[in-house]
């Protein structure tokens, strides 16, 4: 799920840093996957909407997983189950969206992707 945009008086998030970013070139706050050395728009645009498509994806993927790892932890089976409540408190979540989530991950589970799927976020 995406930070949401943070308010004036709210620090901003930094994002995680990425494996495949060498520590010492992430240290650089100015520095962004080389993007600052591209002088040209063009193959800047065309770079940066590469990275874009691609955080979207990762974000998605991620998504997936975080449902799937709710919908696991939610398992009645499961005799340390989580409630959604202790679910949403871990993630940091809402419980409704909690509740969506583990539903989302046992449709996930189950191979249920179709017209009626409905993505929580």
């Amino acid at each position: 799920m995406a930070e949401p945009t943070p308010r004036r008086n709210e620090p901003r998030l930094r994002p995680a840093p990425l494996l495949f970013e060498p520590a010492e070139v992430a240290a650089d706050p100015e520095h962004f996957f080389d993007l600052e050395s591209i002088d040209d728009p063009r193959a800047l645009l065309a770079r940066a909407t590469e990275l874009t498509q691609a955080f979207r994806a990762a974000t998605d993927r991620a998504v997936e997983f975080q449902a799937i790892a709710a919908a696991q932890l939610a398992d009645p089976r499961r005799f340390d189950r989580l409630t959604p409540a202790d679910i949403a408190a871990r993630a940091e979540w809402t419980e409704d969206y909690a509740k969506k989530m583990v539903e989302f991950g046992r449709d996930l589970m189950r191979g249920v992707e179709g017209p009626g799927h409905v993505d929580p976020v």
